[in-house]
């Protein structure tokens, strides 16, 4: 049984991921830490990660920036593994990360769902075949109309994916509209939609010569990124000192 504390208990993620985790046999939250201490819960709650005495074999970080000193500093201390689920981190803090890495397991991905990171791994494989026969690659990316980046981290990710495994060569093009020119061969298009409530949907395209492949993952809900933090957790507890992601999970 993986004992974990929720880091983030009370907001939206870590209230799903407590849902998800009184099902798993494999798992229980031991303790949460937030500062808003007005929801219930089976397990005890503190207000910051430094007054928690409860023993734990991994922490699941879904907070905030804000958060993140403090979270690093009684995760080293205590020599416990951590996923990090949190966005937009300073420069500052993702060096603390690497840094702190060096004597605990950490667990950072740019997004936490199986799916797509089985996504970017079969990426790596088309990319490989189809690029060189001449197919265009192209990436939309769809999300709620409260999303206040773009594009998203995911389809940047994605990005990322393909080019690496074509030596970095191509550029990311995300605004056709200042420039009227012909494709260039070594781009990828990346565009983002914003609307109602879509919760996340990546869609990628090989586009050649009288044939189109694509490659898309849709989430329809957010438990998608919870179930996936579980799984990492599950992972991580116990592992050497090191970066990790969700690629490692996935093997």
């Amino acid at each position: 049984m993986i004992k974990i504390i929720m880091h983030g208990c009370n907001g939206k993620m870590g209230r799903m991921i407590t849902e998800l985790v009184k099902k798993d046999d494999a798992a229980e939250i031991t303790a949460g830490i937030d500062t808003y201490m007005e929801v219930p819960n089976d397990y005890p709650v503190f207000d910051s990660i430094e007054k928690c005495n409860v023993e734990a074999d991994v922490v699941i970080d879904f907070s905030n920036a804000k958060a993140m000193d403090g979270l690093l500093s009684y995760c080293e201390e205590k020599g416990l593994p951590v996923v990090l689920c949190t966005t937009g981190l300073s420069e500052e803090q993702l060096a603390k990360v690497n840094e702190i890495s060096k004597k605990i397991p950490i667990l950072k991905s740019a997004n936490m769902s199986l799916g797509i990171n089985l996504l970017l791994k079969l990426l790596k494989d088309a990319s490989r075949v189809l690029a060189p026969a001449g197919f265009d690659i192209e990436l939309v990316e769809k999300h709620h109309n409260q999303k206040l980046d773009a594009p998203s981290g995911t389809a940047l990710a994605l990005a990322d994916s393909v080019n690496e495994a074509l030596g970095g060569e191509y550029t990311y093009i995300y605004d056709r509209s200042q420039v009227r020119k012909k494709r260039d061969s070594k781009e990828i298009g990346i565009s983002a939609v914003r609307g109602g409530t879509i919760v996340g949907e990546h869609e990628v395209l090989f586009a050649g010569t009288d044939e189109v492949i694509e490659f898309k993952h849709t989430a329809y809900s957010r438990s998608v990124f919870g179930k996936g933090a579980i799984e990492a957790a599950k992972f991580l507890a116990g592992k050497e000192p090191g970066m990790y992601d969700m690629s490692d999970v996935i093997g």
